[in-house]
């Protein structure tokens, strides 16, 4: 007697995978990722700074950007995920909008987590901010951090108040400098200020021990250094927090 072939029924869970796909590209188009890039297995968030910090304008799509609209979300998230207890970030930028820089460094030394930054390559101009923003920070060997005054852009009219408007914006982030790091005020508007070091142009260059040795930076070390004082800081995190539930 012949058997009818039974017939394939249409998977249920079809319509809900076509909406986690959409969901993930919804992430992508949103924060520039899918997800948070935890590290397997580990309670450490991992937050790269590449390219040029994006703000207010938007930069051409052959540029190498890190748009701070996809950062703010991500720090936010950092702060409120109870898995997440320390905060890596990773600098190889070469600056960009001053006021969206200053953004992430402020929301970046206001997480109540411990944090480390470590400079590759460059942390130049803006990313300057960001590189000192963290509770503790690394350069490797061979990066360089580019210390400048602010630029005047085309965003603002060549009046008596511009300069008024970039003068103030400066002492921002000489401020911000010099209160998150232990360079001093003066050494840093030195190297700012500096003529020669940039060809045509007034700024330094400093390099990765020369930015310890002027207090800009907290230690030349590598990922292996970073990722391990970031546990240490964690550790102590934890036992500060056991210490006040004693008391």
């Amino acid at each position: 007697m012949d058997q009818t072939p039974e017939t394939e029924t249409p998977q249920p869970d079809a319509p809900q995978k076509k909406d986690e796909n959409s969901g993930l590209i919804q992430k992508i188009q949103s924060l520039g990722q899918t997800n948070v890039p935890q590290l397997e297995g580990s309670s450490i968030h991992c937050l790269t700074i590449v390219g040029q910090i994006e703000g207010h304008m938007q930069l051409p799509p052959n540029n190498k950007a890190t748009k701070y609209e996809h950062l703010i979300p991500q720090l936010v998230a950092i702060e409120q995920n109870h898995k997440i207890e320390g905060l890596l970030v990773i600098l190889n930028t070469v600056g960009g909008d001053v006021e969206a820089g200053l953004a992430i460094s402020e929301m970046i030394a206001s997480l109540s987590k411990p944090s480390v930054s470590l400079v590759l390559g460059g942390g130049h101009s803006i990313g300057v901010p960001i590189a000192v923003s963290a509770k503790y920070s690394f350069i490797v060997p061979t990066a360089t951090m580019t210390i400048h005054p602010v630029r005047l852009t085309g965003l603002v009219i060549g009046v008596p108040q511009t300069f008024e408007y970039l003068d103030k914006m400066q002492e921002r982030v000489i401020s911000f400098v010099t209160s998150h790091s232990k360079i001093s005020e003066e050494r840093f508007k030195e190297l700012m200020f500096s003529k020669g070091n940039l060809t045509r142009d007034i700024g330094t260059n400093v390099i990765g021990t020369d930015a310890v040795k002027d207090g800009l930076i907290n230690e030349v070390g590598g990922l292996g250094q970073a990722i391990k004082k970031l546990n240490e800081l964690i550790e102590e995190h934890k036992n500060d927090k056991t210490d006040g539930i004693k008391q």
